[in-house]
């Protein structure tokens, strides 16, 4: 499974998808708190860390939300 810090500084961990082990899934952590996933199936979510977060579905639409943390 490759992991490693990319030139951001940012952790990487592949595959590591929320929805699968393997296949092309993978997600960042990343070094101000934030994180990101990138699914097998086409989605993909992004968390800021401090409130804002983002989904997008396998069919292209896109979910916000602006709340706290989580």
């Amino acid at each position: 499974m490759p992991r490693g810090t990319n030139s951001q500084g940012n952790s990487y961990n592949t595959p590591g998808g929320t929805n699968s082990s393997g296949g092309s899934s993978y997600h960042y952590s990343n070094s101000n708190g934030s994180y990101y996933y990138s699914n097998d199936n086409g989605s993909s979510y992004y968390n800021s860390g401090s409130g804002y977060s983002q989904y997008t579905s396998p069919s292209g639409s896109t979910s916000r939300s602006y709340g706290g943390k989580k």
